[in-house]
């Protein structure tokens, strides 16, 4: 039917005020909005016709409260009619009032009956008079603690304080105890007074474990009320209502009809007009209370509308125009129920954190849709602030189905349609309550929340796109964040793999001979092969030694398949450990396990292999023994297969160590000497044949399969080679000997060649485009040069040239990392530096404002190493002798100064460490009185570093993480990675948790910005492509921040990012620190109170701060007894979650 009514203004916001338009439109009625001045913007001003600010010098909550700024834009606009939706002045009696005063229609009950109904205490006294069941409760208003107290002797503990003058759950506190009810009446009548107005309270009996159920009424001008059957609000949390549904699941008939008769009873025998609710109570045993009459439209009246047909705000507002039931062809017996409805209603608060209220900037917004789903929306779209002031309403999701299960079904479909991104949402709280065995079998009450804490436990939340997207932008506004670049741009051109047949089958290769037969045997056979074996390192130790180890996962993942087919034959793939282990978590921000399982899925017939560092696993110092162990094992579960176990003193203890947990793992142990000196010059007498001997004569005897000689400088010139490898063969005949070397010097093929004359095994070299120099002597060379001979490789030289061009281009896109070397080192052999820290050493002098000293570094490592007492030189033992080379030439310290300044000189770290007997035992012991006057008096550690570490609870430690990444699933290879590198671990999982997955991302956009309107795409998983474009990058705003521009799969997106550059902007608030006395904001919200001052003594639990967020009221507490030492914030501060609040001096 058609209204009397012409212009209705909404006094509200958000989402009802939008229903409130949708239906007044349908109904041909004129639209006016309000708005605050933060709501300026809002999406409901936009909704309506028209739309006037309010407000202005108010709060912004007092802005909707303020009936002569509504009665003014009223006046001024000319309505007729004022819908009041829900919270504000809803249940206002004064804006009823004003509103019968002007000629306006009030959509609602008169003032008389607000005045009844909206004071809590006023309609039970109604509902008493009408004989409709009552919980125990105060006779009238509650003025101060006294008189609570003097009704709870009466009526015993637990109690319910409740505002007399509103609802959805704001201004309710529950007192179980004494010591609870002054804070509890104190925080409840705030609350009140904030969202309502009016801090009336009163008190009632709290029923334990009760369902709530509440009747909907209409009724007309003509005195007729009709009931439009009953929901289910038991679903709560802090008493307001989150999962609603109708009718009632599982509710007994003849209770049905007695709620549906008291709720009729009592709106006629008040004079009621219009939609309202009464609500009611149902304890355990099946008897119903009546709590309240809420006189205005809920949240929850979607699921009535949409079990009944009938438009419950539409039949509003024709109610307020004069229609009566026979107007609008409504009765009650032709009002029936049809499936069921449940709505869920989506806030931006986060569960994991008390349902604290979330704030900020919506980045990605897409809903649910489909058959059967209602949406009723307010702030809902990309782009959208959600600001502090209001209710984290952000969409309600309403399901409709004929059967229960199918509406949660739907429900559920829905909901995991959503993509929210750059607030928190209790989607995740949602789904578990769908889900939830008691919710599905009708067992719920309000308590059910509180019931079952798991509903609360965040669901792994990808948001791939969107972090990716913010890693993108921040590299776009700041460029790339990896150590040890150069100004040198990667090429732009992608490396593309050697293509084969997709149903190309794996040749067989030695893994097959190692997993059929195991490690002895193996041994064995590779002994009795007569071609020379190669050990291709190209994956590791090459691009380690030429680009700082800084090839990704991805750029290996893209050749694997290929590697495997053309070069099956060979003895090791070199993949893993060593430094890459540090660098992929640190720079490159991967997972090495991760690396590893993915390598070892495309590349199932070449054994693979890593460089483990003995008792320091893949770290730089020593770990308790039950580390090693656990480290060792799984990478053998993941797919290592040859251990190279070094020590870098070769003390045979750290050894010792590393060789029988691969032993215990069931992996190929390769046991290695590493190599110093020249065992062909007479002269150079420490490290002697002899002694290469003997310790090789200490490993085999400990039990190993084959014997590697690790020559990490590449100081094993050819007829050295010769003489050692003899030594080494004539004393162990059926031992496989494998050699390494690096090829600084350029000698690196000729040794490998003498090597193979002299009946080595196994030799390594890498691809031509990224050996020679530092890098292993290149494979090419090696093959061409033993082609045709009795120590012919096998491998065809096509094979090389095919993987040699992706490695090629390849490397022009690592161009950032590259040495600057232009030839092979003639100075080497003075210096002796390892060819795996040649580069990082260059790297970090310039990091020290070295670069133009490299000369001089190189002539003071010659220095620090005879200071040192002339060491083998591999990690982690080069470092030490790296570190005080640098050390002398920052300081420009010569031999005899540093030698002078031993017991005054704050020397690095690791020198003291590696004095200290760290590192382990050297070779002839340590320089004395060097050593004794750096440690001054400190205690040095006299045997095996590992063997006085307690064992590491790693159950502890994964507890521990679990608790420091909640939303992270915790896998033991993580334990691990925290158990060797906790800080860079923490890093790691910290950046990912921000961006993503980054390992997905092609090279050359992880390392330099993509350019506007360039296109990428980037694979997240089987199936799935994201197509990404860059559209612009804003100008710096005031805060210091740039807006950068996407196209997502052809929708947009945007970021917002701060300029590290920006200078002159806002300052930003003090953040929190992880320090137990740093107490920071949980969440975001404005400072109500401050309860303490600086020197206050405060109790662990004793309230600090009162914070407010969306009109609800939150204690900060003090985490730990103490002091105060500072406070940080004062009354109407605005803060973000972690800003400081205050610091404490703890005992």
């Amino acid at each position: 039917m058609a209204s009397s009514l012409k212009k209705v203004m909404c006094a509200n916001r958000g989402e009802i005020a939008i229903r409130v338009f949708r239906a007044a439109t349908e109904l041909k009625l004129r639209t006016v909005a309000i708005y605050s001045h933060e709501d300026r913007v809002h999406l409901h001003r936009y909704k309506a016709d028209e739309a006037y600010q309010v407000g202005d010098g108010l709060s912004p909550v007092g802005a909707y409260l303020s009936i002569d700024e509504v009665m003014r834009v009223a006046t001024e606009a000319d309505v007729d009619a004022i819908h009041p939706g829900y919270g504000f002045l809803a249940e206002n009696a004064e804006l009823s009032r004003a509103c019968a005063e002007a000629g306006i229609a009030f959509v609602g009950p008169s003032p008389e009956v607000l005045r009844a109904l909206g004071d809590k205490t006023a309609a039970r006294d109604l509902a008493r008079g009408a004989g409709v069941p009552l919980v125990p409760g105060t006779d009238g208003p509650v003025e101060t603690v006294a008189e609570a107290r003097a009704f709870i002797e009466e009526v015993g503990y637990p109690v319910i304080v409740k505002a007399a003058m509103g609802g959805g759950g704001r201004g309710m506190r529950v007192v179980r105890a004494p010591e609870e009810l002054d804070e509890a009446f104190a925080r409840a009548r705030s609350e009140a007074e904030a969202a309502f107005g009016d801090g009336t309270m009163f008190l009632e009996r709290f029923v334990e474990k009760p369902r709530h159920v509440e009747v909907q009424i209409l009724a007309d001008a003509a005195g007729e009320v009709i009931h439009l059957f009953e929901r289910d609000c038991s679903v709560q949390r802090r008493h307001q209502k989150v999962v609603e549904m109708a009718p009632a699941f599982r509710l007994d008939m003849k209770l049905r009809e007695a709620l549906w008769a008291d709720a009729v009873k009592l709106a006629r025998a008040v004079g009621y007009v219009n939609a309202g609710t009464v609500e009611f109570l149902i304890d355990p045993e099946g008897r119903h209370y009546f709590i309240e009459v809420n006189p205005r439209i809920q949240v929850e009246h979607t699921v009535t509308e949409q079990v009944t047909g009938v438009d419950l705000v539409q039949a509003q507002l024709l109610i307020a125009g004069g229609a009566t039931f026979a107007d609008l062809d409504l009765s009650q017996d032709s009002i029936d129920t049809r499936g069921i409805a449940i709505q869920c209603r989506v806030t931006t608060e986060d569960p994991e954190k008390g349902f604290t209220p979330d704030t900020g900037r919506i980045e990605v917004f897409r809903s649910g849709a489909g058959m059967g789903i209602r949406l009723d929306g307010g702030s809902g779209y990309a782009g959208a602030r959600v600001s502090p002031d209001y209710d984290s309403l952000l969409v309600k999701v309403t399901a409709r189905g004929l059967t229960f299960d199918a509406t949660v079904d739907k429900l559920k479909r829905a909901l995991a349609e959503f993509r929210v991104r750059g607030v928190s949402t209790n989607i995740s709280f949602l789904m578990n309550v769908l889900e939830h065995p008691s919710f599905l079998a009708g067992d719920v009450d309000t308590s059910f929340v509180d019931t079952y804490p798991e509903l609360v436990e965040a669901r792994p939340r990808r948001n791939r796109a969107q972090r990716l997207l913010r890693f993108l932008a921040d590299v776009a506004v700041n460029g790339p964040d990896v150590p040890g670049m150069s100004e040198v741009a990667p090429s732009r051109v992608a490396p593309m793999a050697p293509a084969f047949p997709k149903d190309a089958p794996v040749p067989s290769g030695w893994r097959d001979v190692l997993v059929a037969e195991g490690p002895e045997v193996f041994a064995q056979k590779v002994r009795a092969h007569r071609g020379l074996l190669l050990t291709d390192t190209t994956f590791r130790d090459a691009h380690q030694s030429a680009l700082m180890t800084r090839v990704r996962t991805d750029d290996l993942v893209a050749v694997a398949p290929a590697t495997a087919r053309l070069l099956p034959d060979l003895f090791s793939l070199e993949m893993w450990g060593g430094a890459t282990f540090d660098v992929a978590l640190r720079f490159l921000r991967e997972c090495p396990w991760e690396r590893l399982e993915r390598l070892r899925e495309l590349v199932p017939n070449v054994p693979f292999q890593m460089l483990l560092r003995g008792a320091n696993a893949v770290g730089y110092t020593g770990y308790p023994d039950n580390v090693v162990f656990a480290f060792v094992k799984a990478a053998k579960e993941r797919g290592i297969d040859v251990f190279r176990i070094f020590d870098s003193l070769n003390y045979v203890e750290n050894l010792f160590l590393g060789i029988d947990a691969v032993g215990e793992a069931g992996g190929v142990i390769e046991a290695s000497i590493c190599y110093t000196g020249d065992v062909s010059d007479p002269s150079r007498t420490k490290y002697s044949l002899g002694y290469y001997v003997d310790l090789a004569g200490q490993l085999v005897e400990r039990g190993v399969h084959v014997l590697n000689i690790k020559d990490m400088a590449g100081l094993l010139k050819p007829h050295a080679a010769t003489m050692l490898v003899t030594a080494l063969r004539d004393a162990f005949p059926e031992l496989p000997i494998h050699v390494h070397t690096h090829d600084t010097g350029g000698v690196g093929v000729a040794s490998m060649l003498a090597v193979a004359e002299a009946d080595a095994d196994v030799v390594d070299v890498a691809l031509p485009s990224v050996a020679g120099l530092t890098s292993q002597p290149t494979m090419a060379a090696v093959v061409e040069s033993l082609r045709g001979g009795d120590r012919d490789t096998g491998v065809p030289a096509d094979a090389i040239l095919a993987l040699d061009g992706y490695w090629e281009a390849a490397r022009r896109v690592y161009a950032p990392f590259e040495t600057g070397m232009t030839g092979y080192a003639p100075d080497l052999y003075n210096h002796e530096i390892p060819g795996g820290q040649y580069t990082n050493l260059q790297f970090q002098a310039r990091a020290l404002g070295l670069e133009g000293r490299w000369p001089a570094i190189k002539r003071a490592y010659a220095v620090a190493n005879r200071i040192l007492g002339d060491l083998i030189k591999v990690t982690p033992s080069s470092k030490v002798v790296g570190d005080l080379a640098q050390f002398m030439v920052q300081n420009d310290l010569a031999e005899e100064d540093v030698l002078a300044g031993a017991e005054t000189l704050s020397f690095p770290t690791s020198v003291v460490d590696f004095l200290a007997g760290r590192l382990g035992q050297p070779l002839g012991g340590f320089p004395e009185p060097f050593r004794t006057q750096v440690l001054r008096g400190r205690e040095p550690v006299t045997g095996r570093p590992g063997a006085v570490l307690p064992s590491l609870d790693l159950d502890a430690l994964r507890s521990a993480l679990e608790e420091e990444h909640p939303s992270t699933q915790i896998r033991d290879v993580d334990v691990l990675s925290a158990a060797l590198y906790p800080d860079v671990f923490r890093a790691y999982r910290e950046h990912r948790t921000l961006y993503g997955d980054v390992s997905m991302l092609p090279t050359r956009v992880f390392l330099s910005p993509l350019e506007v309107g360039e296109e990428i795409a980037v694979d997240i998983e089987r199936g799935k492509t994201l197509i990404i474009v860059l559209t612009a990058v804003s100008e710096i705003d005031e805060t210091g921040h740039r807006t950068v521009f996407f196209e997502l799969n052809g929708q947009p997106r945007q970021v917002r990012v701060r300029d590290a550059a920006a200078t002159d902007v806002l300052p930003e608030l003090e953040r929190a620190t992880s320090e137990p006395g740093s107490v920071g904001a949980p969440m975001p919200g404005t400072v109500v109170s401050v309860a303490v001052d600086v020197g206050d003594e405060v109790a662990e639990g004793e309230g600090l701060v009162v914070l407010s967020a969306m009109k609800m009221e939150t204690v900060v507490a003090a985490p730990v007894g103490g002091v105060v030492a500072r406070v940080a914030v004062a009354v109407g501060d605005v803060l973000a979650a972690g800003d400081l609040l205050a610091e404490l001096t703890t005992a």
